[in-house]
């Protein structure tokens, strides 16, 4: 009898266990690193990790509901697969492989510019909320042809990453003498390093497709933001891989969401991978957790049966942490049911999350 990703995976730390075994050296590293001394990806960690949840109890939690609203659509987990530009890596089908695990699971997807797949592929391999990300690589008519694509796709929302002005410096590829194809392709950085808030405001006069800036990690830009109309505000370091030294995604999000107000939508990623994780965030008042290299472990490790699995089991984390909270609704939660400053217990790492692992082996890259 044939087996399959649910017969195989009953924690999601397999997946990134199955990923190892079948990612080269070279493309492990690029996943699991970080820029120079990595830092922030630790801190990122560090930061979830420092937050303590704060159970209720004798509450009839007989009846969960882990589905939520992602910018007006109904969506079975507050959980948006984050845009991530090689997922070529890690399946041959890349985007369209993501999407179809996003449509047959039910979470919004975010699809990086920097996609081997045409857009339109990608959109119609999935029934799920697309989000059209783009690194700008071009001049202002660049935009709108990248935007009226998007908006011919069907795509939800239009996002341009922020934090990207310089290309970071990834010590674990430069050592291997590793360098990723798009890197050496790409042509028309400068525009990207030239991004300003005359750009963002050109944008709101000119497009109605809701308008996502990913790359926020200050309450200073977040309130920049929303004086430019912008729609979401997405609280993300890329993972650790751009700014070193940087604070962890959810140390910043709480100021984020003070300078918003209730006046943007707001999304958070950096190290979430556990239902707890996703608790945590959501008591704090996001419309969404973008995961990243979880779902690439997943697709790695078994393709789009392995991404819905992984799914399939954070759900059931989420619904867990929900339960033993006291909650049966994301807005139930608020941040009486947090406490900061706890103690971390494992020190952080990519994948300290996962402590029964045992990435004490040297062939998993280090922590």
């Amino acid at each position: 009898m044939e087996h399959g990703p649910n017969d195989e995976f009953l924690t999601l730390h397999e997946f990134v266990k199955a990923a190892r075994m079948t990612l080269n050296s070279n493309i492990w590293d690029y996943l699991i690193g970080g820029t120079e001394t990595e830092t922030t990806v630790r801190r990122n960690r560090l930061a979830i990790d420092q937050i303590a949840l704060r159970p209720r109890v004798l509450r009839d939690v007989s009846e969960i509901v882990s589905r939520a609203q992602f910018l007006g659509q109904d969506v079975r987990l507050p959980v948006l697969l984050a845009p991530v530009g090689s997922l070529d890596s890690f399946d041959p089908d890349a985007g369209v492989a993501v999407a179809q695990a996003a449509g047959k699971f039910g979470v919004p997807m975010m699809l990086s510019s920097v996609n081997k797949r045409p857009l339109k592929e990608v959109r119609e391999a999935t029934g799920a909320p697309l989000t059209f990300q783009l690194y700008v690589r071009g001049d202002e008519a660049f935009v709108d042809d990248t935007v009226a694509k998007a908006v011919e796709a069907g795509c939800q929302a239009f996002c341009m990453t922020v934090d990207t002005a310089v290309y970071s410096r990834r010590e674990r590829d430069i050592a291997k003498r590793f360098v990723k194809r798009w890197r050496t392709e790409a042509s028309g950085m400068n525009y990207q390093a030239a991004l300003n808030w005359y750009d963002v405001e050109r944008f709101k006069s000119k497009h109605e497709i809701p308008l996502i800036l990913k790359g926020i990690g200050t309450a200073e830009d977040a309130r920049i933001a929303v004086e430019h109309n912008v729609d979401v505000i997405y609280v993300s370091n890329h993972g650790g891989r751009q700014l070193d030294h940087g604070r962890g995604s959810m140390d910043v999000l709480s100021e984020v969401v003070e300078a918003v107000d209730g006046k943007a939508k707001v999304i958070v990623d950096g190290g979430f991978c556990r239902g707890t994780d996703v608790v945590k965030a959501m008591a704090m008042g996001v419309e969404a957790i973008g995961i990243g290299r979880l779902y690439c472990y997943a697709l790695a490790a078994a393709g789009v049966g392995g991404v819905v699995r992984m799914l399939e089991i954070l759900e059931n984390e989420v619904q867990s942490a929900m339960g033993l909270v006291g909650v049966t609704r994301f807005d139930q939660l608020g941040s009486s049911y947090l406490h900061f400053g706890a103690p971390p217990v494992n020190e952080p790492g990519v994948h300290s999350a996962f402590p029964l692992l045992g990435l004490d082996d040297p062939g998993y890259g280090g922590r």
